[in-house]
């Protein structure tokens, strides 16, 4: 017989670095959720993407049991890890802070072609493309 879900949590965690302080142990503690569980069955996963953020999709149960979802790393960190830049412009629309090329987009848009909401690969290049322009990275 299936569980009955009783919600989901979304989180955004480094890859292999998950511990039972904030933002990770107030989430999972009010739910009723294992924490140390998580956090092992979590560095364990991800231990191959040390230091990457990750998003994680975690569905509980009313039994207090739990399954999570890892998802690829959000465009604007691979934007600014391909850019070589710490952070987005201010000002997207007056100041550039850098550019990345038209084969590195496409790279990102495959990367996270799985999470994203479209279907062709073009689409998902101008997604990226949208998320590099309103961060002041320009495409070439």
């Amino acid at each position: 017989m299936a569980k009955e879900i009783a919600g989901f949590i979304k989180l955004q965690i480094k890859g292999g670095a998950a511990n039972p302080s904030p933002p990770v142990g107030p989430a999972l503690g009010s739910k009723g959720i294992n924490i140390m569980e998580f956090c092992k069955q979590f560095n364990a996963r991800t231990q191959d993407k040390a230091g990457k953020v990750l998003p994680v999709v975690i569905t509980y149960y009313s039994d207090k049991s739990f399954d999570f979802v890892v998802k690829t790393p959000p465009v604007a960190i691979q934007l600014l890890e391909a850019a070589k830049v710490k952070g987005g412009s201010a000002e997207p629309n007056r100041k550039k802070v850098a550019s990345i090329t038209e084969e590195q987009a496409r790279q990102i848009a495959q990367d996270k072609m799985v999470d994203l909401n479209c279907f062709e690969l073009e689409s998902a290049v101008k997604m990226v493309k949208g998320t590099a322009r309103s961060m002041g990275i320009t495409v070439k």
